[in-house]
């Protein structure tokens, strides 16, 4: 514990690193003790330059730096977690050609695969009205076991 009394910037380093590996292991990288461990990074550096001293004001850094670090970075942040490839590739029936069975529209429809009628409803991003029976479609996704279709 003297070690980090004389040392205070190492201190901060040591708080820094647990924080990381502690969000990074344990919190998948969720957000806020992210956002601390760069503020306690920072105020480590500024320790060791002499812009801070005094436990009162590297405690008081450490939270505007928070404030600031989460204000400029908490979007961004989203942004980055949110951006995930939206190909759903869970099944092996995703990106197969079928024949609508009976008519698919937004709320209902079968399709014909593997001698198996298959619950069907047009995917969102479908660009028409509905599919009519014995017509071509794609599988896009499947929630459930409800098949998510597109016209080719």
């Amino acid at each position: 514990m003297e070690y980090f009394l004389e040392n205070p910037d190492h201190l901060w380093y040591l708080i820094a690193g647990i924080s990381f590996v502690i969000e990074l292991s344990i919190m998948g990288l969720s957000g806020p003790l992210f956002f601390f461990a760069i503020a306690s990074l920072t105020t480590g550096i500024l320790v060791s330059i002499g812009f801070v001293d005094g436990w009162q004001s590297e405690i008081l850094t450490v939270g505007l730096l928070t404030a600031v670090v989460t204000a400029i970075l908490w979007k961004p942040f989203k942004t980055l977690q949110n951006s995930k490839d939206k190909t759903d590739n869970s099944s092996d029936m995703i990106g197969l050609t079928v024949l609508a069975s009976t008519e698919i529209n937004v709320s209902s429809g079968s399709i014909r695969y593997s001698g198996i009628d298959w619950q069907a409803r047009l995917a969102e991003d479908a660009n028409g009205e509905s599919i009519s029976a014995q017509s071509q479609c794609l599988i896009v996704a499947i929630t459930g076991n409800i098949m998510l279709v597109k016209a080719l």
